[in-house]
């Protein structure tokens, strides 16, 4: 008799447990849930927008390129206002020249080209990495030596017509 009340007593354990865990009673899991307003990522810009360029003499008078003959001594300036664009947090460039120096012809002993300097409104230089959106004018010389001698370099040419400009982001110093 004892294993038979132990036998019902076993059973009656399994079929209670049944029953709470198929459905036949409750086991109360809690749980809850919410939504949160995290905002919207936006990114940034990074532009630069060239306006049509000018050619100086020394003196400062305009210069056609096209029809214009240098001599020993000449100092032409080319002059590109610029539009820079940077925004975003964090947001820092380097503006560089491409193509000042190319195509053959002068002697690169009676010639230099200089990398562009960049200045501001008020004409102060500008240093890379730019960190923030503004107006500036970049400037590149080219002097033809007046040390220059005997028939070097006559009828030479020198095509500058490809300079470009281009802006690449560069991480900010000290920045994360």
């Amino acid at each position: 008799m004892k294993n038979t009340t132990m036998l019902k007593g076993a059973a009656a354990v399994a079929l209670g447990g049944a029953l709470l865990l198929g459905g036949g009673g409750t086991l109360a899991w809690w749980n809850a849930s919410d939504s949160a307003a995290a905002g919207t990522i936006v990114a940034g810009d990074l532009n630069v927008q060239a306006a049509t360029g000018v050619w100086t003499d020394r003196a400062g008078n305009p210069v056609n390129i096209a029809t214009y003959l240098v001599v020993p001594g000449d100092l032409l300036t080319y002059t590109q206002d610029l539009d820079i664009t940077l925004t975003g947090d964090k947001m820092a460039a380097n503006l560089v020249a491409t193509n000042t120096d190319a195509g053959a012809g002068f002697d690169p002993a009676n010639v230099t080209v200089t990398s562009p300097k960049l200045t501001d409104a008020d004409g102060d230089v500008i240093a890379n990495p730019l960190t923030s959106s503004q107006h500036v004018t970049a400037s590149i010389t080219f002097e033809f030596k007046s040390s220059t001698s005997t028939r070097t370099d006559v009828n030479a040419s020198r095509n500058l017509g490809n300079v470009s400009f281009t802006l690449t982001q560069v991480q900010q110093s000290g920045l994360q």
